[in-house]
């Protein structure tokens, strides 16, 4: 089994206990920490779609002050207005970028949608420029799909 299907797995059974959403959120962030080296600071936003804000549940990693992202600001409040992944390389050469700590070199944000409605997303910033690869990509998509039906 490749380490990535292994995270996979171990994130899916997270996904399927009875912990609250806000616990198994966590306990993802801390999986991910743990298990990938250039993931430096990795959490989940919910999003309020009414109010067009995202708002920061848990996370892993140096405090943030950005704890309310409006939709369209950072590359955050642009993957949940454009419902897409961004994978920024060089956050640098990006002019909507929200600075969260000067380390930071490359992040990589997963919205998690169902019914064609943003409810979230998961945020991964790494130390590392270029640092986010297709296996991670597909990895986060894939917990934010099966954690999408646990999200009210």
């Amino acid at each position: 089994m490749s380490k990535y299907a292994e995270i996979e797995s171990l994130a899916l059974e997270i996904i399927c206990t009875e912990n609250s959403t806000h616990n198994k959120m966590q306990m993802l962030c801390d999986l991910l920490d743990q298990k990938l080296n250039h993931f430096n600071w990795t959490g989940f936003y919910r999003a309020d779609n009414e109010s067009r804000l995202l708002h920061l549940e848990v996370y892993t990693g140096e405090p943030t002050d950005h704890t309310t992202i409006p939709f369209g600001k950072g590359i955050c409040g642009q993957a949940a207005d454009i419902e897409q992944t961004f994978v920024i390389d060089d956050v640098s050469a990006e002019s909507n970028y929200i600075s969260c700590n000067i380390n930071v070199k490359s992040e990589i944000v997963v919205p998690i949608i169902r019914d064609g409605i943003v409810l979230g997303q998961i945020d991964i910033d790494s130390n590392t420029a270029a640092a986010f690869k297709q296996e991670d990509q597909d990895l986060l998509e894939n917990i934010c799909k099966a954690l999408a039906p646990y999200i009210i």
